[in-house]
This record gives structure tokens, C-alpha cells and sequence, in this order.
């Protein structure tokens, strides 16, 4: 019995193992029918909810409407990219669709009616919420959805922005100060003490925070200012057409404005030349 099963034994041992051949091209290629259809990506489902829709610059009045279908007054059409062609929009009460193409039978028209600057519509009228949500021409230009999320955003940055300008505006010496204030102040500024400059350039940060921080960084603006200055002292001088500007008592000229282009901010860009260079130390040295 033992040797028989060592006899066995032996003969597996001794028996050749065929190998295997493997496609690589075809290792861990899924098999797909030849007539399977192509899965397109699924759209995203409608949110079934109550919105609000509100006029836009924060417009109150009691009572705005605003065109609720396509007509030759009212444009009111959108282009559908899968079918390439524009499908004109309507309101009906009784239909679930704002497209004209898609409602069927007898069609109840609506009015769509802002009371105090805004609109509540109930999850359960879904063609007026597609129209106004998706498809209505004057989205985000006479009214927009009430979005609570997107506000939290947008007031986050706005609060950023206005510590970042108030960081900025604390860190400015005077003649920056006065720079940037004269863009928006004109001459009053000639007329403020420095406490006054500092309490209206924070002022200013604050209210407007995007304008101020593209002035700080814009050197030509600190340029306008030493130009400017330069002309009330006397040691700059320009034409009575504003065409020309002159230098000192020897009235040598230093350049000519271009066609159309503010006399101040032609000579902050001639500043930045190598002859304006030397100038503008000259002038930096009296002022």
C-alpha cells in the first residue's frame, strides 16, 4: 500500500506542467457586449424645496413684475446645447415645465410678481422655481435666488478683504497716505493734518476695500502725487492747455501729454523714464 502510493507520488512529481500563456493586452480587460448601449452621465436631480428669489441691489418697491413668457416685447428664450437650438420659456400654472415645446393641453398663464423685492415660491411650483433658478434671462441681473451659503461666502470675503485693506492703510506713512486719499479726495487733502489723513485713509479701507488696495499697489499713484505737488510748489510747471509740462525757472520742457491721457498720469509714467528719473530726484529733493 505504501509503495503504491509513493509509485503515485513520484508519478505527479515527475509529470510536466504545461505553461501558461498570458495576453498581456488582455489581462484584467473587462468584456463589454457589442451592442451595450453607452452610459451617459446622469444629470443632477432638482432639489425639491422652497426658494426665494429677491430684486437685486437691495430694490424694495411694493410691488415689481417681471415678463413671465416669450413674445415679441419680452425676449425670453434659452439655448438648449444637446438639442442646438433656442426653446422659448413661459409660466403656466398647471405645468411642471417652463419649456413651451414640452407643455401639452389646456395652459393657465402666471404672472411672476415681486412684493417688497421678493418672491416666495413653494417647492410644489417646480416649472416657475426651473424658470427663475435656471433658464430666465434676467437672473443675476434684476433679481437672484436667496442662497444663505453663498452669502456666508461672499461676506466672509468681503470681511477678509477689509482686514487685509485696514493691515495695509495702518502700515502707510503719511506721503502714501496722502497718494492714495488723493485719488479719491482730490486737493482736500492739501487741507488735513496728519491724524486727519490716517482717520480718513482707515475710513476709506474700510468702505472701500478692493478700490484702496489696488491704489496701494499702484505705483503711478504715488507718482501723481509727487507730480502733482511738484506743479503747487512751482517747481513743476504745466501749460494752461495742460499739454506741456516745464521744468524750474528756466521753463526747460520736460515732456508733452499725449492725445487724450490725463496730464498727471502721463507724467507719472514719464517719471519712470531714465531722463524722468533724474527729474524726479530733483523733485523729491525740494519737496
Amino acid at each position: 500500500m505504501a509503495k503504491q502510493a509513493k509509485k503515485t507520488a513520484e508519478n505527479i512529481i515527475e509529470a510536466p506542467q504545461q505553461e501558461q500563456i498570458v495576453n498581456v493586452n488582455t489581462v484584467n480587460t473587462p468584456t463589454v457586449a457589442k451592442n451595450a448601449p453607452v452610459q451617459k452621465p446622469r444629470k443632477p436631480e432638482w432639489e425639491y424645496r422652497d426658494r426665494l428669489y429677491t430684486l437685486r441691489k437691495n430694490k424694495t418697491p411694493l410691488t415689481y413684475v417681471i415678463p413671465s413668457r416669450h413674445s415679441g416685447k419680452n425676449s425670453l428664450l434659452w439655448f438648449d446645447p444637446e438639442k442646438g437650438y433656442q426653446r422659448a420659456l413661459r409660466y403656466v400654472t398647471n405645468q411642471p415645465t417652463p419649456f413651451v415645446d414640452e407643455q401639452t393641453g389646456i395652459v393657465t398663464l402666471g404672472r411672476i410678481v415681486f412684493k417688497n423685492g421678493a418672491l416666495r415660491v413653494p417647492k410644489e411650483d417646480v416649472g416657475l422655481q426651473k424658470l427663475l433658478s435656471l433658464y430666465h434671462p434676467l437672473k443675476g441681473q434684476l433679481y437672484e435666488e436667496y442662497n444663505p451659503v453663498q452669502i456666508s461666502v461672499n461676506e466672509t470675503e468681503q470681511i477678509e478683504l477689509e482686514i487685509e485693506a485696514l493691515l495695509i492703510a495702518k502700515q502707510m506713512d503719511i506721503n502714501e497716505a496722502e497718494a492714495v486719499l488723493r485719488v479719491e479726495f482730490g486737493n482736500k487733502v492739501d487741507t488735513l493734518s496728519s491724524s486727519e489723513l490716517k482717520r480718513d485713509l482707515l475710513i476709506f479701507a474700510k468702505k472701500k476695500p478692493g478700490l484702496f488696495i489696488e491704489l496701494a499697489n499702484d505705483d503711478n499713484v504715488e507718482l501723481r502725487n509727487i507730480g502733482i505737488k511738484a506743479t503747487q510748489a512751482g517747481i513743476i510747471q504745466l501749460s494752461k492747455d495742460q499739454r506741456t509740462f516745464t521744468y524750474g525757472d528756466n521753463q526747460r520742457k520736460l515732456m508733452t501729454v499725449p492725445f487724450d491721457e490725463h496730464p498727471y498720469s502721463a507724467l507719472a509714467a514719464w517719471f519712470k523714464t531714465d531722463e524722468g528719473m533724474e527729474v524726479l530726484n530733483h523733485v523729491t529733493k525740494k519737496l
